[in-house]
């Protein structure tokens, strides 16, 4: 085992297949980001920009004694969850849950996503279950109501970021499933586009063909027809997934577009349109601080921006003028007749990226936030801006994070020592290193003692000849160069002989890599939801819900995880 691997033990996560899991250091992952890093490994460096450490428990504390004094109205959100779990019949432990939001004490552990089509990305999955850990972590060690909340970003207004996703076939081949066209042009929410007549049976025809045929493909394809069909929007479809896959559990599904909900973020609306650019200048200071320690700032809006979005046919930007008013697309709106538009209708207007957290937490009594690598950097730029409101910042959780891989993948990556990072490049470096280290020791010792033969005896003809001629000298070097170069050549040659005999654990390689980082990008990111249910079935969120290692006494992950299914 390479050291950036631990050796599997009795106590890590085993998956369906019974067989343990690889835990890999953070730092050994190419894509790893140094701000995300000393989140993980070393909060001091980066606490300046956050609300507490979630490692601490006194952090835990204090975020549940600042948000439950906070003043909201847990009613009216209560009821308005109610209304969209009875549409959407979700299943009773969520209804509950949401129930427990109208009392005074309960506490919110949320996270959210883009309505991703069939669930969306796996990360989705990894999300809301970290989320739901934590929360029952919390009510255990703290002894208050805590309730798991997924905010479904129904206003996002990227159809071609929701509008599909991309599985693995038989060969792990990745197949992108796509429903085509937006039914509307321009930018328009997603929760306002209805599916097209047939393009719901089109796009499950085509999901059907593209997933290799397990026991449970049949009735996901199913279950999935309950949600998508026409008419439906993406973002509907989406939370009825999520109802599906972890109501049971208790997550608590939230459709931000829901227009009851608006009245209750009006006054974040108003504030965010009063002091014109405030927002942007806090967040870019607070980049600007990032980037003084060496990182990178994840949001840098321009002097123009605002926080927020007007709704109507579709999603336009709001935008300061020099002139201290405002424009909408190609309309210019004076800054008071904009406040009381907001204050009169505030459905009529939608957060941006810098502005949507605090809308969450002005609903919700959130004491943390589960994110993704680039979520975490976001949030990293909003501790001012929480101040500015009056709002209080919870603790920010990074989600659990894990690769999928079969019994044959896992069994690969444990007996060669090959790290999980280095099959992410997409030639044959790591390959060739393996192959070198299977070549027989005596030929390996062979060319290591013909080079060093080579270069000695070498050395000291490079030494005598310029006693018969200077000139010599350099004659000498080359052909020294020339030499070593030629043994290089054979030694190469020996190992395309050896990828030729180990063709057995070439295919290993390729097809885990293939699994592992479908066209170089790490699986959780690049392959949907969708697949891993074909691969283990409707038992997948309660396999990782009970084996997933997150738990209140080390709730950032420094490891990810290497899964068997």
């Amino acid at each position: 085992m390479s050291a950036g691997q631990a050796s599997p033990s009795p106590s890590t996560l085993s998956a369906a297949s019974g067989a343990p899991a690889i835990g890999v250091e953070l730092a050994q992952l190419p894509w790893a980001r140094p701000f995300n890093l000393d989140v993980a490994n070393a909060f001091d460096k980066v606490a300046h920009a956050f609300a507490g450490d979630p490692g601490q428990p006194a952090a835990w504390r204090d975020a549940i004694s600042r948000v439950t004094a906070h003043p909201r109205d847990r009613a009216a959100i209560a009821a308005a969850l109610g209304a969209q779990q009875a549409a959407r019949q979700s299943p009773e432990p969520a209804r509950a849950n949401a129930a427990r939001l109208a009392d005074p004490n309960a506490v919110v552990i949320a996270t959210g996503q883009q309505a991703g089509t069939f669930g969306g990305p796996i990360f989705t999955l990894l999300k809301a279950l970290t989320a739901i850990k934590l929360a029952r972590a919390v009510e255990s060690t703290h002894g208050v109501p805590a309730v798991p909340v997924f905010w479904v970003d129904a206003e996002d207004h990227d159809w071609n970021e929701v509008a599909g996703c991309t599985v693995l076939d038989a060969e792990m081949t990745p197949k992108p499933v796509g429903i085509g066209a937006a039914p509307r042009t321009g930018s328009c929410p997603i929760s306002s586009l209805p599916l097209s007549p047939g393009a719901a049976t089109t796009v499950l025809a085509a999901l059907r063909e593209a997933l290799p045929p397990t026991e449970f493909t049949d009735p996901l394809i199913a279950s999935l027809a309950r949600h998508y069909g026409d008419g439906v929007t993406l973002a509907r479809a989406f939370a009825g997934v999520m109802d599906d896959l972890l109501g049971p559990l208790g997550l608590v599904v939230y459709d931000a577009s829901d227009p009851a909900t608006k009245p209750l973020a009006g006054p974040l609306f108003v504030r965010e349109l009063s002091s014109p650019g405030e927002t942007s200048r806090l967040a870019t200071a607070a980049g600007e601080a990032l980037e003084a320690r060496g990182y990178k700032a994840q949001v840098t809006p321009g002097p123009e921006a605002t926080a927020l979005f007007a709704l109507g046919e579709t999603r336009e930007p709001v935008r300061r003028t020099e002139h201290g008013d405002y424009t909408i697309g190609d309309r210019r709106v004076s800054r008071a007749d904009l406040v009381a538009e907001a204050t009169a209708h505030p459905e009529r207007f939608s957060p941006n990226v810098l502005l949507r957290p605090l809308v969450q937490d002005t609903l919700f009594p959130t004491i943390a936030y589960i994110g993704g690598p680039s979520e975490v950097g976001y949030f990293a730029q909003l501790k001012d801006v929480y101040a500015h409101f009056g709002l209080p910042m919870p603790l920010i959780v990074p989600r659990a994070t894990a690769t999928f891989v079969d019994g044959a993948g896992l069994r690969f990556l444990q007996r060669s020592g090959v790290e999980l990072g280095a099959l992410q490049a997409r030639d044959d470096g790591a390959l060739n290193r393996l192959l070198e280290q299977t070549l027989p020791r005596e030929v390996e010792d062979a060319l290591q003692a013909a080079r060093a033969d080579v270069e000695a005896r070498m050395a000291t003809v490079i030494a005598a000849v310029p006693a018969v001629d200077a000139t010599l000298e350099g004659t000498a070097r080359s052909t020294l160069g020339k030499m070593t170069h030629e043994l290089g050549t054979l030694q190469q040659k020996v190992v395309q002989a050896a990828k030729r005999r180990d063709d057995t654990l070439r295919r290993q390689f390729e097809r885990t890599r293939a699994l592992a980082f479908p066209g170089g990008e790490p699986q959780e990111r690049a392959i949907g939801l969708v697949w891993l249910l074909n691969r283990v079935g409707p038992a997948l969120p309660e396999i990782l819900d009970r084996e997933l290692p997150v738990d209140l006494a080390r709730p950032v992950p420094t490891r990810h995880w290497i899964l068997s299914i």
